[in-house]
């Protein structure tokens, strides 16, 4: 039974892969490909490996190698699939792209853009980002599941169903085309799995509110592994210090409560899951789960948050807090690499 060391999301910090991939004990060969001397351990990288960060292509250079080496396994995250689609000529629009080059949008993808200005290089690692899963199910690995945001069983059927029972987009343009077309019902299986559910925040009484870029947000990612009723300053991932779109600042929502579970996203399996996507701060034993078999492995790397990795061996079927390892080391979220 093969035991995982699950990384969260790099966005390019080069310095913070190189350090937690040494701190759990794994080291590149002559060629440079990372490996650990326990041959039964593998990493899965749970997807953005790009923007945001300086070092990217340091970071697809190792990840790359470590996979094809069969070191590592990885799934899609939301930033592959944009790069696919930033890159992906729409064939129904001629001149323009799936991914519209609007100035938010080149914006978003810039970092990744000007670290792989050579267009044939950057063609090869979109042409790679398209054969990466959108998930890995236990099956595959044995008792645990990984997911970029969001493990969804309705929305991997339909995944299923125009992939011909399979969970990789590949190299069909039609099914990116689709992806990207929000009529289309693979449109919002795609954003659930790589983006996680959203909630209107009119539903709620909300004003609109400013994410980290200054984009106005009329809808809030639902904190989907929680259940029950909860503050909604818990159940809805707004950042905190937001502000509204006037400026002012945002609602306290720390006294409101509200019933997680009737949005129909919670996840009520025994089966381990992790999953990045989220930017969690603060120590691992800190965050709110409903469920013992979920966790959280984006620990906010790209900002000033470490990167963070968890432990997971053969046959564990509950989280241990413990069982986390970030680089930088934290005193609130460090576990043993041995």
């Amino acid at each position: 039974m093969t035991d995982y060391d699950i990384i969260g999301d790099v966005h390019g910090e080069g310095a913070k892969l190189r350090g937690l991939l040494d701190l759990l004990g794994w080291s590149p060969d002559a060629s440079g490909t990372y490996r650990h001397a326990d041959a039964n351990r593998q990493v899965i990288f749970v997807g953005d490996l790009v923007d945001r960060g300086l070092e990217q292509r340091e970071v697809l250079t190792i990840a790359r190698a470590m996979v094809e080496a069969g070191t590592a396994r990885m799934v899609m995250g939301n930033h592959e699939f944009n790069a696919i689609c930033y890159a992906t000529p729409d064939p129904a629009v001629p001149g323009d792209f799936l991914r519209t080059h609007s100035p938010k949008n080149t914006k978003q993808c810039a970092v990744f853009l000007e670290g792989l200005p050579d267009e044939d290089q950057r063609a090869d690692w979109i042409a790679w980002f398209r054969t990466l899963p959108l998930w890995l199910d236990e099956e595959e690995l044995g008792g645990l599941r990984v997911i970029h945001a969001c493990w969804h069983e309705a929305s991997m059927e339909v995944v299923r169903n125009a992939c011909g029972g399979g969970n990789v987009l590949g190299d069909d343009v039609r099914l990116y085309a689709r992806a990207s077309d929000s009529k289309d019902p693979l449109y919002k299986a795609v954003e659930v799995l790589l983006k996680g559910p959203e909630v209107e925040l009119a539903s709620y009484d909300l004003p609109i509110y400013k994410d980290r870029g200054g984009v106005e947000r009329s809808k809030a990612r639902l904190c989907w592994w929680l259940t029950g009723i909860r503050p909604l300053g818990e159940v809805l991932d707004i950042p905190a210090n937001s502000v509204t779109e006037d400026d002012e600042p945002y609602p306290d929502l720390s006294t409101r409560l509200s019933t997680v579970a009737t949005h129909g996203f919670e996840y009520e399996e025994d089966i381990t899951l992790m999953f990045g996507h989220y930017w969690h701060r603060g120590a691992p034993e800190a965050q709110p789960y409903s469920s013992p078999h979920t966790a959280c492995v984006d620990y906010s790397a790209a900002k000033d948050g470490p990167l963070a990795a968890y432990r997971w061996r053969g046959g564990e079927t509950t989280i241990n807090p413990a069982n986390y390892v970030c680089f930088p080391e934290t005193t609130a979220a460090v576990s043993s690499a041995s």
